[in-house]
């Protein structure tokens, strides 16, 4: 059975998609995101050939987000090809309980950091604000143990620009607005890492 949209939800469910067009375009028209876009790329590639591996962390959607993105790596996502080392941390739920129980949950993915990164590995970072003190510990971790940070937020960076070598700070102050700009973006470097590793 349908039935007709109510009038003022029908222009709410527009004006969403119309907000996600703009904050696209606005991603588009970004030619600094481009170019950081490329260099995170070429981080990648450049990880994964020196037998690194690449994290991510994200709270709520972030999370979400992260657990995607590292799926697409060390899956699959155009064509069929070796597996890649990519993890979302929090995946380990054993691991982020106990961690934040004892320690507090700001340190839980700096902890797995200094368990899990190496010299040379990349970590993701995702916060829509750029704020969210365990995302900035893990971008601090990780740069102590000389990895290298892409921090992926909204358009003010907050504290992560700092501890970013790469900052992907989409155009937009919209919580959702910048996660589906994360995942756009992910999978662009999703898709330029497995054709330029693997040939296609």
């Amino acid at each position: 059975m349908t039935s007709r949209l109510e009038p003022n939800r029908k222009d709410r469910i527009k004006q969403a998609i119309s907000q996600s067009i703009a904050a696209k375009q606005a991603l588009l028209s970004d030619e600094a995101l481009m170019q950081t876009l490329d260099d995170v790329v070429e981080a990648c590639i450049t990880t994964f050939q020196r037998g690194g591996k690449v994290l991510f962390c994200g709270n709520g959607g972030s999370a979400a987000d992260a657990q995607h993105l590292a799926a697409e790596l060390s899956g699959r996502f155009y064509f069929d090809r070796p597996p890649l080392f990519a993890e979302a941390m929090h995946v380990n739920t054993s691991f982020l309980t106990a961690v934040a129980n004892d320690y507090g949950y700001d340190e839980a993915f700096a902890r797995m950091v200094r368990a899990m990164g190496r010299q040379g590995d990349l970590l993701f970072a995702l916060s829509t604000s750029g704020n969210s003190p365990n995302i900035v510990r893990a971008a601090m971790a990780a740069r102590e143990l000389g990895m290298m940070v892409a921090g992926m937020t909204g358009s003010g960076g907050g504290q992560l620009a700092q501890h970013s070598h790469f900052l992907i700070n989409i155009p937009s102050e919209d919580t959702p607005r910048i996660q589906e700009c994360h995942i756009l973006t992910g999978h662009i470097i999703c898709e330029l890492v497995e054709q330029r590793l693997f040939g296609r």
